[in-house]
């Protein structure tokens, strides 16, 4: 019997489980070593390599079979696993040195290596729990953090499995080194605090002190037996973290890294490749961001680079990045357009770089450099779309499909593509390498096991709307439906605010929303104002409100989609949306209940002053200094307002947004008499990512819907 779509999705985290991901490829081009699971319901990621000469694939490590029963679990883990929002378990992350040799990753609180030319595993007799591993370039020690103390462990040699301190606080319950703070990992996509140097003789490790940030406590009520967590959590307006740099030389030397940190107290990210470390550093109220150019001898850092911008300057994933004839490659706004600049540091300080890609081709990430060829992504007339181009001698070159989500990574002259369309579900990872024309052409494939989803095509349409913000819109209608058969109640189903698309050339993205489809209703998907991919003016037209942009946005695009479909049911809409898109469903209901009928809100951030200082400041500035931007962005002073039915769903034990959230709005819409439902999840955080729960959650919200719209359900739920 095959499972229900909402089984089978939460069985499958989202079709994600089986799916070749995590790739690196060896600077010979030879290998590529990568993660998957077992099978397209298998939680237990494995590590594999690939051949490219032969195309055949290895099994490296498989966790079910090198584990140890009864490890200690490490909470630096849980929590870095959260803030990537990792759902699988086994091998989840790994590194390797230089020459893709050898690679180490962590699991249940224990170091292994892994030979990735001849196979076997070994583990590593450290101290326990351990996190995040990584071998030096050359491939003689690993280094690694336990206790949030940096140690090193040598791989041959004498010392051989000798552990040694490298960085310890003398303050470990508020002081840590070589981990990333909670607004690096949340917020700016850095997931490590340490780097080590291309001669493996020292470290680059940043020194966390948490000391000043304030303590909240999230606790389980369903267990009132267990002690409240404490968690470290910088709201806006209050403490950061203090992060601080030093080079940790291997036989002792410690030099601190200068610049200034009451200016500049985010630690945006750190490349050490070749030459001096690059050091990425950002104001608090990230209007500046500055590349400093580090000697590790002395720990003096010289500007390079000075961006400024009178809201925020964007972080780009992937840079600095170097290539082969040591030009510093960087990313900037050049009028509305995110470009990469590439020079030696002397002519960046001139202001001189060279502006690598075109205007109008918006750099997303810069994937890898192989020499003096530069790999990214970047959206070109969609924004829906993300493509994979190369920079280099030759000029800007497109290497993928312009339509749909790809990704890449080139080393050695292999190029390997990942790609999702909307023709299929999934992802196609090509490995390719120069043909007799020199042109890239396929030479192998790493298969996905993940399995196809127990669900009709997506109905799709996607379409501009017709207002003045040509909102980028998706309307998906029942599988079953004919045209002009009668009118459908529409389900609004949208993220909608800065930082991520729902809109996108892919499959897969619809699936969920095809299932609300196939119960009855037309729905649209909608990314308005502030969503990635269509510039920096664009980006930064939710500066100071987080409400009315986004808001105004989801009603254009609806009212379009009506007038593109006759059939929907203006008479009958629906919104619902987690995290950003619970917010924003919650605010439409309670701000234009002319427009949305009912409201469902999964873990919304109600209160902009609850939430942390990276993203929150970034948008609303500093809430001492634009009290009136968190005033109009906050959904307590509209509970009055609420006259339509509306679910509230929030984990018990979400430390991104914490359920306070979800409970101060409840407490203000019951001081103002306004019936509402709340849903509380014992245990679940906000990834909401145990089967059960996932499941059921989605027959609860489409029971709530019916309700809530007076509508008669078509038949028996899957269940």
């Amino acid at each position: 019997m095959t499972d229900s779509f909402p089984r089978q999705n939460a069985r499958t985290r989202n079709f994600t489980l089986g799916a070749p991901r995590s790739f690196q490829i060896s600077p010979d081009g030879g290998t590529v070593a990568f993660l998957r699971s077992q099978d397209g319901s298998d939680p237990v990621t494995c590590l594999w390599t690939l051949d490219v000469a032969s195309g055949q694939e290895r099994l490296i490590a498989d966790p079910a079979k090198i584990a140890i029963a009864g490890a200690p679990d490490d909470p630096v883990e849980r929590a870095r696993r959260e803030r990537v929002r990792e759902r699988a378990t086994g091998i989840v992350g790994f590194a390797t040195d230089d020459a893709a040799a050898v690679a180490s990753f962590a699991l249940a609180g224990h170091v292994y290596v892994a030979d990735l030319r001849g196979g076997g595993v070994r583990r590593l007799p450290t101290s326990t729990p351990a996190a995040d591993p990584r071998p030096d370039p050359a491939g003689q020690h690993v280094a690694y953090v336990s206790g949030g103390a940096l140690k090193v462990t040598a791989l041959a040699g004498p010392q051989a499995g000798q552990e040694r301190l490298l960085a310890k606080s003398g303050d470990p319950e508020n002081v840590t080194f070589g981990l990333p703070d909670f607004i690096a990992a949340e917020e700016m996509g850095r997931t490590r605090g340490y780097w080590w140097a291309p001669d493996g003789s020292s470290i680059l490790v940043a020194r966390v002190d948490e000391a000043e940030v304030q303590r909240w406590h999230i606790a389980d009520p369903a267990r009132p037996d267990q002690p409240a967590t404490a968690v470290r959590y910088p709201a806006a307006g209050t403490p950061n973290a203090i992060v601080s740099l030093f080079v940790t030389s291997l036989n002792g030397r410690v030099t601190p890294v200068e610049w200034d940190l009451q200016a500049f107290p985010y630690l945006v990210t750190a490349e050490w490749s070749a030459g001096d470390p690059l050091v990425v550093v950002l104001s608090r109220d990230q209007r500046e961001m500055r590349v400093l150019d580090v000697d590790p001898a002395t720990g003096t850092a010289a500007v390079i680079r000075s961006d400024t911008d009178p809201c925020w300057v964007d972080i780009v994933r992937g840079v600095p990045a170097r290539t082969a004839k040591g030009a510093i490659v960087l990313a900037a706004d050049v009028g509305d357009t995110k470009r990469l600049i590439a020079g030696t540091a002397e002519r960046h300080v001139a202001g001189t770089a060279e502006p690598l890609t075109p205007d109008g081709l918006q750099v997303r990430e810069v994937l890898g450099v192989d020499g003096d060829t530069i790999l990214f992504s970047a959206s070109a007339d969609d924004p829906a779309s993300t493509s994979v181009w190369t920079a280099g001698p030759d000029g800007t070159r497109l290497v993928s499909a312009e339509d749909g989500l790809h990704g890449g990574l080139l080393a050695g002259g292999t190029l390997l593509l990942t790609s999702k369309t909307l023709a299929s579900s999934g992802v196609s990872v090509r490995v390719l390498r120069p043909g007799s024309d020199g042109k890239p052409a396929d030479v192998a494939r790493i298969g996905s096991l993940a399995q196809q989803p127990s669900l009709p095509a997506p109905r799709l349409t996607l379409s501009y709307s017709g207002g003045p913000s040509r909102v980028r819109t998706a309307i998906l209608l029942p599988s079953w439906y004919e045209p002009g058969s009668g009118r459908l109640p529409v389900l609004c189903d949208p993220y909608g605010g800065p930082h991520a698309q729902r809109v996108t050339a892919s499959y897969d993205a619809y699936l969920t929303s095809q299932w609300f489809a196939d119960q009855g209703f037309a729905v649209v998907v909608a990314d308005g104002r502030g969503t990635p991919g269509r510039g920096p003016a664009w980006d930064r037209t939710v500066a100071g409100d987080l409400a009315t942009p986004v808001l105004e946005d989801q009603v254009e695009a609806l009212h379009s989609a009506a007038e593109q479909c006759a059939d929907l049911d203006l008479a009958r809409v629906a919104i619902r949306g987690w995290s950003f898109g619970g917010y924003l469903s919650a605010l439409a209901v309670l701000r234009r209940p002319d427009v949305f009928h009912a409201g469902i809100a999964g873990a919304p951030v109600t209160d902009w002053r609850l939430y942390d200082t990276g993203y929150t400041e970034r948008y609303l500035g500093l809430p001492e200094l634009r009290p009136q931007a968190y005033e109009r962005s906050s959904l307590l002073p509209e509970a009055a307002n609420l006259t339509r039915p509306l679910m509230i769903i929030h984990g018990l034990a979400d430390d991104n947004v914490v359920v306070a959230h979800s409970l101060r709005l409840s407490s203000a819409l019951l001081a103002a008499g306004r019936p509402h439902t709340v849903l509380p999840l014992s245990g679940v955080t906000h990834m909401a990512a145990q089967e059960e729960v996932a499941e059921n959650l989605l027959l609860l919200q489409v029971d709530f819907l019916f309700g809530a719209l007076g509508l008669q359900p078509l038949g028996e739920l899957e269940r």
